[in-house]
């Protein structure tokens, strides 16, 4: 079929699009690194600036046959990244990419959507609302003029948009053979940031993320924080430090610290004892012995000394009743592409 640049305009302007070139106002600049790769241009449909949003902007991208798992922390990371000022560049696909989307509108902040598809047409039909409304809060690109519908190899053609307009990509979950990990080695050929998030080495729709890991090719992440502290400013985004939770004992001293794990948890034993194995002196081992009874840790008997049994509330018994949770199984991410223009 031959180009007509006049009629692909003309439809362009009938449906809302607008279409930008190199030197473009809006024209995303770190674009130009994919080189001769670089898109001649690119159709836009939507109310935000596309270099603007892209200017501090991550790639979520993950496995169509997503897990509850899966969808729960693209949504969740989409969530943290737009209350941190951070676009999410996603392909508009079911499962991760979806989700990605919705938290980012969610949270009020544009997402940039881009398909292996005209902007006028949606693919997949089941996410016409969601287009609609990125549309509205943020922009829907694409290569493609108005009308043309997906096949097999502009999914893996558009991949490189989604890592060359993004300081960096998380692959949330994908299988070892996906169109995520295309996506994670255009990113890793860009020199950009790549991020893995683990799942559940049962799960084979981790299995790619893991890969990465394992030949550290992408950073391990577990909250939105960490993804932003790997693509943001050097000082300036760092992630929280990360702690367990303080528990009464930290406040205790050295020598107070000795005694109480001295003292058996079975049995009993008397306050010489407990010295010895504390390695304090006895008038220390008695002041200790105290204290540590006066704030609940131990309980005297008949025999001596021994720690009071308290049940903890943080561990529960589980319910041996209750079903072990089933992932699907894995679903092949390039078979999942369209033969056609129709949905399968």
């Amino acid at each position: 079929m031959s180009a007509d640049p006049i009629a692909d305009l003309a439809e362009g302007e009938r449906s809302g699009a607008r279409f930008i070139i190199p030197g473009s106002p809006e024209w995303p600049t770190q674009l130009d690194q994919l080189g001769p790769r670089s898109p001649l241009g690119l159709w836009l449909h939507g109310s935000a600036d596309l270099r603007f949003s892209c200017l501090r902007s991550v790639a979520v991208v993950g496995a169509r046959a997503a897990t509850a798992y899966g969808v729960h922390v693209a949504a969740q990371f989409a969530v943290g990244f737009s209350d941190s000022g951070w676009t999410v560049v996603s392909g508009g696909a079911f499962g991760i990419d979806g989700a990605a989307h919705r938290g980012s509108l969610a949270a009020d902040s544009p997402t940039v959507v881009v398909l292996a598809c005209g902007v006028d047409v949606t693919y997949p039909t089941g996410h016409h609302d969601l287009f609609a409304a990125a549309r509205d809060q943020g922009v829907v690109v694409s290569e493609c003029p108005p009308g043309v519908h997906p096949t097999r190899a502009r999914f893996l053609i558009r991949n490189r948009l989604i890592a060359a307009l993004s300081r960096g990509t998380v692959v949330v979950e994908a299988a070892l053979r996906s169109g995520a990990l295309n996506t994670a080695g255009h990113a890793l050929s860009l020199q950009r940031h790549l991020a893995a998030v683990p799942g559940p080495i049962t799960s084979t729709m981790s299995a790619g993320c893991h890969r990465l890991l394992r030949e550290r090719k992408a950073v391990c992440v577990t909250s939105p924080e960490e993804v932003i502290e790997l693509v943001g400013a050097i000082g300036d985004d760092l992630a929280p430090q990360s702690r367990g939770p303080a528990v009464p004992r930290d406040t205790l001293n050295e020598a107070t610290s000795r005694v109480l794990d001295a003292i058996p948890t079975r049995g009993a034993a008397g306050p010489a004892s407990i010295a010895v194995a504390a390695g304090v002196s006895l008038d220390a081992a008695l002041s200790a012995l105290g204290g540590l009874a006066a704030a609940g840790y131990i309980e005297r008997v008949d025999k001596g000394w021994r720690t009071r049994k308290t049940l903890s509330s943080t561990y529960q018994k589980a319910n041996e009743t209750a079903p072990l949770r089933q992932y699907p199984s894995d679903q092949n991410d390039y078979d999942d592409l369209p033969p056609s223009p129709d949905d399968p």
